[in-house]
């Protein structure tokens, strides 16, 4: 990963120009499959995304799962001075409530940055994002070309909040969903807004998010990467995040779960 975060490329793909007429020949002799690619995405392409987001929520709620979440600051040299660290696993109780229990003890020995309520909304909602239906109206979207994402042909999509009312937590970055299924394969950007006052400043990270066929169907949150420098009033501050989903299980009435 590079030291900064850079979601933000365009994706689009450009074609060169052709100046032997035996190749201008042979593109007309397209196949109907590669003509479809060129068409672009489907129409209501975000809504495509937005259903079948809502399936894999629906899915994913059935899984219990643990999270893990390093966040690091580092000095002027690149070397730690302080680290956060935490697991959490995600269960079910026998009324199949589900609720999030601490394993082990939480490590804290930041020295320059507070975690806030903002930061833990966003590992809980922001860093997993699930573009459900019932989130898609927050927010603009606009296709961004194509691109290859982990040897998959993915659409890629632009999300930016329409509006950010007061105490909302959002995302504003890129996705890249599958041509066939329309699966969200990985997102980059960041949680917003920043919150700026006289007497205080809460940054957050780009991240990086990357998912994975769990059921050999749904995608799943893997992992979520960070390492951005957070422009502080008092000094640049260097941040490194990861979040690591694991031990995906699915829940059944008949299954009980003991925490590790």
């Amino acid at each position: 990963m590079p030291s900064t975060v850079q979601p933000a490329r365009s994706a689009a793909r450009k074609r060169t120009g052709v100046l032997v007429i035996g190749l201008i020949l042979a593109s007309g002799a397209a196949t109907p499959a590669a003509r479809a690619q060129d068409a672009g995405p489907p129409p209501k392409f975000a809504r495509l995304i937005a259903h079948r987001e809502t399936e894999t929520e629906a899915e994913r709620n059935e899984y219990t799962y643990r999270q893990t979440v390093t966040i690091q600051e580092l000095d002027e040299h690149g070397m730690i001075r302080g680290e956060y660290h935490e697991m959490r696993d995600v269960i079910f109780s026998p009324q199949h409530e589900r609720s999030e229990e601490v394993v082990g003890k939480v490590r804290n020995t930041l020295q320059r940055l507070l975690l806030t309520p903002e930061d833990f909304n966003d590992i809980r909602d922001i860093q997993p994002l699930v573009l459900t239906k019932d989130k898609l109206w927050n927010y603009e979207t606009r296709t961004r070309g194509d691109e290859v994402v982990d040897g998959i042909d993915c659409w890629v999509l632009q999300v930016r909040p329409r509006q950010i009312l007061t105490g909302m937590r959002l995302f504003d970055g890129l996705v890249w969903a599958d041509k066939k299924e329309y699966n969200i394969v990985r997102m980059a950007g960041r949680a917003v807004p920043e919150i700026r006052t006289m007497k205080s400043e809460n940054l957050f990270p780009r991240f990086i998010t990357v998912r994975k066929p769990i059921d050999g169907k749904h995608w799943f949150p893997v992992l979520t990467y960070a390492d951005d420098v957070l422009q502080f009033r008092s000094g640049p501050q260097r941040e490194r995040l990861k979040i690591e989903y694991s031990n995906y299980k699915r829940f059944s009435a008949e299954s009980t779960f003991t925490p590790k």
